[in-house]
């Protein structure tokens, strides 16, 4: 797992920032998302400041300053300024004096400075360091869309990954990424899956070499990320393994922390690997709006549907064994 990395600078362009002083300094990370506002220890309260926020000063701490008197104002920005913080903002274009901003370049903080008011640009600017910090992975394996549900397909190399990808984009669904997935955890249960810039569109098939899956069936057969819902691992098929046939094993498969539903579907000669892929999605959608197929046929075999009907239970062997 990473987490990239953030500069000070890199929030200029974005938020159309303005520097007050310390330009030399932009180059101090920016390393967790959250951003503080700097009430409490203006007031003199030290105690759990975490230095590693972004400090946003807004109308109501420089009002609050101002009330403090010249020489007790100076003593709290000078403590503020001597935290080894990345940088401080100064939100709706308020102006700071030059006896504060020389207290900031004594420090090498730097002062940035914004039109926007104080609570819009916090939500702008939170919004942005958690996608820009959030842990990601890159990933060996094809990730499509289909039927809007994010399927994730694992696999050894040659397993025939690309082969249903592709597949599954004659039969009208969409390629996100091919051979290698970037997979960033954008929220505590979600995950958002693209293709390096690298190779996007692209698809490697053995025996034909590079694709451009954009040029070859148009801009509608591609898109740039999308969600993952949903992991299906190939594998190779394993006589003395068993393998859940009527759908009620919950598997899981735990990517950055997130646990995803997971189907291990074994390969062998004659599977047609892309309706399995299309028919799982639908399956996986089903489930979400409240019916699971295989619990529906164990509560028949059961008696315990909600006519009360009672069916002759017969061993699943015999059942699929006539056919």
């Amino acid at each position: 797992m990473m987490t990239n990395k953030l500069l000070v600078k890199h929030l200029i362009q974005p938020f159309h920032l303005e520097v007050l002083c310390c330009a030399d300094s932009m180059e101090r990370p920016v390393t967790v998302p959250d951003i503080h506002r700097p009430g409490l220890l203006l007031a003199g309260y030290l105690k759990y400041f975490d230095f590693q926020r972004i400090q946003l000063i807004g109308k109501t701490e420089l009002a609050f300053l101002d009330s403090l008197g010249d020489k007790l104002a100076k003593e709290c920005w000078t403590t503020l300024c001597g935290m080894e913080i990345p940088c401080i903002i100064i939100t709706r274009g308020l102006p700071i004096s030059e006896a504060w901003l020389k207290i900031a370049e004594k420090h090498n903080v730097p002062i940035l400075r914004t039109k926007q008011p104080t609570t819009r640009f916090i939500g702008k600017l939170t919004d942005y360091l958690e996608r820009c910090l959030a842990p990601s992975i890159t990933m060996h394996a094809v990730f499509v869309d289909v039927h809007g549900i994010g399927v994730l397909i694992t696999g050894e190399s040659g397993i025939g990954k690309s082969e249903t990808a592709l597949e599954l984009i004659k039969r009208g669904h969409r390629l996100v990424a091919d051979d290698a997935v970037e997979v960033t955890r954008v929220g505590e249960t979600t995950l958002i899956a693209r293709a390096p810039e690298m190779i996007r569109h692209l698809m490697e098939i053995r025996g034909l070499g590079i694709l451009d899956i954009k040029t070859l069936f148009g801009a509608g057969a591609v898109r740039v990320c999308h969600e993952i819902y949903l992991v299906i691992h190939l594998e190779e098929w394993k006589n003395d393994k068993y393998y859940d046939r009527l759908g009620l094993d919950e598997e899981k498969m735990d990517i950055l922390g997130v646990d995803v539903p997971c189907l291990t579907v074994p390969v062998r000669p004659g599977r047609n690997l892309a309706s399995i892929v299309e028919v799982a999605a639908m399956n996986y959608r089903l489930k979400t709006l409240g019916y699971n197929s295989a619990r529906e046929f164990i509560d028949k075999q059961h008696g315990l549907t909600s006519n009360n009907t009672e069916i002759t239970e017969y061993p699943l062997n015999d059942i699929y064994g006539k056919y």
